[in-house]
């Protein structure tokens, strides 16, 4: 059976639907399409390409006889090369179920941690290494020893011949059950993979501060002139799963302090900038200060808002809020 010019056809269909599959999620395909077509990558590929690369050569059922004087035994002995096709599709499953933990561990290092960009190329790029490696075993195999598949060779379901006097348990109706439960295990665990748990959108507003040194009294200028315009450089970073845009706006605000209470009695919008952020992606902002108000009890409000502000921007209203006590001469 395994001595045709088509013994390598399983591995290249393994690569070449590694490929597509990878390609269809990357191009956005989502929903219960990105689930199907995941599933063979995460819970069947992987370990059937490490089976066929430890097992090149197919099933033998042949006997050879012992040496009865060397060995002191008379009966022979069965001698078996890989495993059935039906045993290979069992230990496929099992071997991904491995190998893919191993994946997900690596890509808890990576700046974006466990999502589906990191682990399915990972396991793409495993699957693929494993499929040539499963090639080049067979290729060292005699030709009439390789393993090809064939659809007969699922014997447990596929029989050619009549049970006989002798075979009197039917092994169908446990085949049925491990293969049913095969395929819950498959389902489930594609689901897991390909809708990975995430945490609550949120996004990260910033300013970027000076280098911290002891001779600085705050990490950030503090000092300004009344009518001169210096830069305040604002950082926004977009977690919230996502494209979202963005407004910034600053005000320069006069207010009181009694205890934990802040009473804000004046209040000037200094600047207002809006960007489109990417998810996962960060925006720098340059913002120009200009003051308009003197004194000491002054601050820098930096009001974040999802798409347009408010008529009246205030920290109330606003998505994220950055408070910066200045003294403007």
């Amino acid at each position: 059976m395994s001595d045709s010019n088509w013994w390598f056809l399983d591995q290249a269909i393994v690569i070449a639907v590694t490929g597509a599959i990878t390609l269809g999620v990357f191009t956005g395909i989502g929903g219960v399409g990105r689930i199907l077509l995941v599933l063979p990558l995460v819970l069947f590929f992987p370990g059937y390409a490490l089976v066929s690369a430890l097992f090149p050569d197919e099933p033998n059922d042949d006997y050879q006889s012992f040496d009865e004087e060397k060995t002191g035994l008379g009966n022979p002995l069965l001698v078996s090369g890989g495993p059935p096709l039906i045993e290979r599709l069992v230990l496929s499953v099992v071997f991904s179920l491995t190998l893919v933990p191993a994946i997900t561990l690596f890509a808890t290092v990576t700046p974006r941690g466990i999502a589906v960009e990191t682990v399915l190329p990972g396991l793409a790029i495993l699957t693929i290494a494993l499929a040539l490696v499963a090639i080049g075993s067979r290729h060292r195999c005699p030709p009439a020893r390789r393993f090809a598949p064939t659809l007969s060779s699922v014997s447990p379901f596929f029989t050619r011949s009549r049970a006989t006097a002798y075979d009197r348990t039917n092994r169908r109706p446990y085949n049925a059950a491990i293969a049913i439960g095969l395929v819950l295990l498959a389902v489930s665990g594609g689901f897991a993979v390909a809708n990975p748990p995430q945490h609550d959108g949120f996004t990260e507003f910033s300013i970027n501060t000076e280098e911290v040194t002891g001779d600085v009294e705050t990490i950030y200028n503090s000092t300004y002139s009344a009518g001169e315009t210096q830069e305040l450089e604002a950082t926004i970073t977009n977690r919230e799963h996502k494209e979202r845009t963005y407004t910034t706006v600053v005000l320069l605000e006069r207010v009181s302090y009694e205890g934990d209470n802040v009473t804000v009695h004046e209040a000037n919008e200094l600047d207002r900038q809006s960007a489109t952020v990417p998810d996962g992606e960060t925006h720098r902002q340059t913002l120009e200060i200009t003051p308009t108000m003197e004194g000491e009890d002054l601050r820098l409000t930096l009001l974040l808002y999802e798409d347009e502000p408010p008529a009246e921007p205030s920290t109330e209203n606003a998505y994220r809020a950055v408070h910066l006590p200045i003294v403007v001469e």
